[in-house]
């Protein structure tokens, strides 16, 4: 047994959630009732949306976390914590409540998709393991969809594990590729823990090992004779790979009844190659045998191969999509929002000179407003107890433009957040991953506008506010401000 299969993920957590939250203990306040908003500032790649995902992963770890008889002698080694706070840990468990947007939604900046009202210790210690799964798999997922959308119906599949940054991002950013709409993974792990369609044929090593590439080609065909697909770049793939490929097909294949499924290039001008290669297949008769490529791809050099007319049939996308290179950070934060306060949660607001980092405090609802063809035409903040009725024009504020008089007319609103977690166990079913992976395409689909979907310059989708959720902001944010001038 190693460190890693031992290891207890609740101790995954940043050093200052124990300091601060050895300090409320000893100050009496581990009782005090708060809320924490997860949101972000800004979509990654300049795109017009992300995709929120990590919420299984979320409530799986709330409800499993505890600390260790070894866990506690670790924290007492460190010298700075109360008796009294060490043995609280020997029976903590997970008491909040965490309402969150449902898995796969569509989702904007400075928008909470996740809200949690716990005890503040509680609430404090599961910050950075919220923000590690959020960050990662929204990330993920969001760059997925970007690849998926330039293949313009394409098979893509994840190949991108050994590039992770290590296992679980390699699994997990699967999961969360899977959601963002790729067709399959080339991870084991990812395929047997989330029943993800797995994929893969070989590598340069298996043609490498053999006397000659068709030898390698041969001996795979006669092994996988219903699925062979051919590696044809390791040594010249129109003068050896593509000739090779063809005989099997002919003297291998065809004489038990079968079809020779696919050639990948993983090397190369593959726009100059595929089209080659596509006329030598066809004739040779085998036009229904597939091409496949690999090799640093994403949105952008996909989109270049079908604009130079490419004759791709698949994509195998690896380092650019596990690590979403091009932009490698999500950049969620978790910010407390609203204090119990004799029974009543009163709203807290960060102020900054940056007005991006002001935000948006007390307790609210996120609503998903839609015109009468169900066109997402924005985002609403409202009070949570407040009433929101559009059977009427509704007034609502935009924050960039207050001064301008606006009204939703002729549209519904959908709630966003759902309440998932009560009292430290999950009371809302999770839908399985294939579910999540339908309701972000159908979204994109039907609901969300194309010109948010573009690669440059997408449109910006709106944030707006209820009247009286604007007015309590203002009102907090002047008295505030008033109270640091004196």
């Amino acid at each position: 047994m190693t460190q890693f299969d031992k290891r207890n993920i609740s101790m995954m957590m940043d050093f200052y959630e124990m300091t601060m939250a050895n300090g409320y203990f000893e100050t009496g306040g581990e009782k005090a009732r708060v809320a924490f908003d997860v949101f972000y500032r800004r979509n990654p790649d300049g795109g017009g949306f992300s995709i929120f995902a990590g919420l299984e992963q979320i409530i799986e770890y709330v409800e499993n976390m505890h600390f260790s008889a070894e866990d506690v002698e670790y924290f007492r080694a460190q010298n700075i914590f109360s008796d009294g706070f060490l043995n609280y840990l020997r029976d903590f468990h997970f008491h909040g409540d965490i309402y969150a947007f449902p898995e796969g939604t569509i989702m904007y900046p400075n928008e909470p998709f996740m809200t949690v009202i716990a005890d503040l210790i509680d609430a404090q210690l599961i910050e950075t393991a919220i923000l590690t799964q959020v960050n990662h798999q929204s990330l993920i997922a969001t760059k997925a969809r970007r690849i998926v959308r330039s293949a313009e119906g394409r098979f893509v599949s994840d190949f991108g594990a050994r590039r992770a940054h290590n296992m679980d991002a390699a699994t997990l950013g699967a999961r969360a590729a899977f959601i963002g709409g790729v067709n399959g993974t080339a991870t084991v792990s990812a395929g047997q823990l989330f029943g993800i369609p797995v994929n893969g044929t070989m590598a340069h090593s298996w043609i490498m090992y053999f006397r000659d590439e068709f030898e390698a080609f041969k001996r795979y065909a006669e092994i996988y004779p219903k699925s062979t697909t051919l590696l044809i770049d390791t040594y010249d793939v129109i003068h050896s790979g593509v000739p090779n490929a063809i005989r099997v097909a002919k003297e291998v294949l065809e004489p038990a009844g079968n079809r020779l499924k696919g050639v990948r290039i993983d090397s190369g001008d593959l726009a100059y190659l595929s089209k080659r290669v596509r006329k030598m297949l066809d004739d040779a008769g085998l036009n229904d045998c597939k091409i496949i490529v690999s090799n640093s791809l994403d949105e952008f050099t996909i989109t270049s191969l079908l604009s130079q007319g490419a004759a791709i049939d698949s994509f195998g996308v690896g380092e650019r999509l596990i690590t979403a290179k091009s932009e490698p950070v999500f950049g969620a934060v978790y910010k407390i929002v609203a204090v119990e306060e004799g029974g009543i949660f009163t709203p807290r607001i960060k102020v900054s000179e940056n007005v991006e980092k002001i935000t948006n405090p007390g307790l609210k609802n996120v609503y998903r407003i839609y015109d009468e063809n169900g066109h997402a035409v924005a985002d609403m903040l409202a009070l949570m107890d407040e009433k929101i009725d559009l059977s009427t024009p509704f007034r609502y504020i935009d924050p960039v433009k207050p001064w301008k008089q606006r009204a939703f007319a002729n549209c519904t609103a959908r709630q966003l957040l759902k309440l998932y977690v009560k009292d430290g166990k999950r009371v809302e079913a999770l839908p399985p991953l294939q579910e999540i992976r339908e309701y972000v395409k159908n979204q994109l689909d039907n609901e969300i506008w194309q010109e948010e979907q573009r690669f440059e310059n997408p449109h910006r989708h709106y944030l707006d506010m209820s009247p009286n959720y604007y007015e309590m902001k203002m009102n907090l944010l002047y008295k505030t401000r008033s109270q640091m001038n004196g």
